[in-house]
């Protein structure tokens, strides 16, 4: 279905020509950029068919490339959708923020996550709701401070020691790098070591990574 995605920036306006089911898809990771849009061109008008001029996109986003434009529209944008896709784009959204919540917080009279439904049901009670026109990560803090009054809530984290062969080292990086790292080491034998400190909740996945990435051969501490 052809719809409008548009920003504002340098007190213009700038717009694409998006299929809405499939730009959802594409902010999901789950479409390619091509298959989101009808047409590259970055309009100052869709429906006029006016396209912005290069001066114009280089003075609001540095750059005059379309394809690199049309991601940030539509990852920090406004995207024109049906309301029954709007709803469904909340739906996912509350979905993944109650997963987030119950793999970062535990219950800290147990030291154990919370079930998704007792989690949902906090939001009910509180009369919480996200804003959707934020991300995730910048309102998580606040949700959570929304929340401890209906749930007890606390942030656990481990401390995660891993020493990984020297030939494994550069395939690890991107695992290790999604993490807060407190310190590293590289071994006289090639090896490199790293402590992490981890939301305890997201250990088993980080653990589980890194033995796919290494076929398990990695040494891993836990305190």
């Amino acid at each position: 279905m052809s719809h409008v995605a548009r920003i504002k920036k340098a007190g213009k306006t700038f717009e694409i020509s998006i299929d809405s089911d499939k730009a959802l898809l594409y902010k999901e990771g789950s479409a390619t950029l091509s298959e989101a849009l009808h047409s590259e061109n970055i309009f100052s008008d869709v429906k006029k068919g006016q396209i912005a001029s290069t001066d114009e996109l280089e003075s609001a986003f540095e750059t005059s490339d379309p394809l690199v434009i049309a991601d940030i529209i539509l990852r920090k944008g406004e995207v024109q959708v049906s309301s029954d896709q709007r709803a469904k784009e909340r739906e996912q959204f509350m979905k993944k923020l109650v997963h987030t919540i119950s793999t970062l917080a535990v219950d800290p009279t147990t030291g154990l996550p919370h079930p998704a439904t007792r989690i949902q049901a906090a939001f009910e009670a509180g009369k919480i709701h996200p804003d959707y026109n934020k991300s995730l990560d910048d309102q998580l803090d606040s949700i959570i401070s929304k929340l401890r009054p209906h749930i007890p809530l606390k942030i656990e984290s481990k401390k995660v020691t891993a020493i990984i062969p020297g030939t494994h080292a550069g395939k690890c990086y991107s695992v290790v790098q999604k993490q807060k790292m407190v310190k590293e080491t590289w071994n006289n034998d090639g090896s490199w070591t790293v402590t992490l400190d981890i939301p305890a909740g997201l250990v088993p996945e980080f653990i589980d990574s890194l033995n796919k990435v290494t076929s398990g051969d990695v040494n891993i501490e836990i305190s």
